[in-house]
C-alpha cells in the first residue's frame, strides 16, 4: 500500500468502528467497501477486515455485556451452527471476478437494510426454535466466511424482522456472533492463504479506539437513523463498485 492509501484507509477505517459499534457490529461491510473502493485486492481485504472486525466486535460486546443486554441462551444455537461453516468459508478464496458480485451484492443488501425503518420495537417477542436458529447461523457462518465479514449485518435484520429479540439484545448477541465467526473465519483463512495487511497494526489500534467510542454510546443510547442513513450510502456506493469493477 501506498502511503496516501495508509492514511486514507485509517480515517475511514476509524469512522467505520464508530459507527458499526453503535449498533454492537465489527464494522466488517465498511471495511470491504472502502478497501475495494481504493483498490485493494481480495486477498488482502479478507484476513484485513476480519481482524479489524474481532477487535471491534471484542469491544463492543464487553459493553452491552456489561449493559446487561446480552443472552446466552439466544447466542449459543446461532454460534453452534455458524463456527464450523465459517471456517470452511474462510479457507476457501473465490474466483476474483465472482468474489466482487458476491461482496458487490452483500454490501448493496446491507444498504438497502440500513434505509429501512426499524419499525418492529412495539411487536411480540418470540424466540426462535433450536434447529431453526442452528441453521441460520450455519447459513449465515458459511457466506460470512466466504466474504469476509463477522455476520452480524445478516443476523441482525433476521433477529429483528422475525421478532426474536428486542434492539438492544440483538446488538449484543450480533457483537458476540461476529467476534466468534471472524476468529473462526480468520483461523481457516491463515491456514490456506497466510496474508493480513503490513499495516494492520495502526489499522488495529484506530479501531480499538473508535468502537471504544461507538460501543460505549450505542450500549446505552440507540444509534441515530441519520447515522445508519449515511452508512448505508457509504455501503451503496462500495457495492455498485464492487460489482462494476
Amino acid at each position: 500500500m501506498q502511503v496516501e492509501q495508509i492514511i486514507l484507509l485509517s480515517v475511514l477505517f476509524f469512522i467505520v468502528s464508530i459507527l458499526y459499534s453503535l449498533v454492537g457490529h465489527g464494522g466488517g461491510s465498511g471495511y470491504i467497501a472502502i478497501m475495494g473502493l481504493v483498490g485493494i485486492l481480495p486477498t488482502v481485504i479478507k484476513p484485513t477486515a476480519l481482524i479489524l472486525n474481532i477487535i471491534v466486535s471484542g469491544i463492543a460486546f464487553i459493553y452491552f455485556y456489561r449493559a446487561k443486554h446480552f443472552s446466552w441462551s439466544l447466542f449459543w444455537p446461532f454460534v453452534v451452527g455458524s463456527i464450523p461453516l465459517a471456517y470452511i468459508g474462510g479457507s476457501i478464496m473465490l474466483p476474483y471476478t465472482f468474489y466482487h458480485w458476491l461482496v458487490g451484492g452483500m454490501l448493496l443488501f446491507s444498504a438497502i437494510r440500513l434505509f429501512m425503518p426499524r419499525g418492529q420495537e412495539n411487536q411480540s417477542i418470540h424466540r426462535p426454535t433450536l434447529p431453526i436458529a442452528v441453521l441460520w447461523g450455519m447459513g449465515i457462518g458459511l457466506l460470512s466466511g466466504l466474504i469476509g465479514v463477522g455476520g452480524g449485518i445478516f443476523l441482525s435484520p433476521i433477529m429483528l424482522f422475525l421478532g426474536w429479540a428486542k434492539l438492544k439484545q440483538i446488538s449484543a448477541v450480533a457483537a458476540a456472533f461476529v467476534f466468534v465467526n471472524s476468529v473462526s473465519g480468520l483461523l481457516g483463512h491463515i491456514s490456506s492463504v497466510k496474508t493480513v495487511s503490513p499495516s494492520i497494526f495502526l489499522f488495529g489500534f484506530l479501531v480499538f479506539i473508535g468502537a471504544f467510542i461507538g460501543s460505549r454510546l450505542g450500549s446505552s443510547k440507540l444509534p441515530d437513523m441519520k447515522i445508519k442513513k449515511v452508512l448505508a450510502a457509504v455501503l451503496f456506493i462500495g457495492g455498485l463498485k464492487m460489482i462494476l469493477a
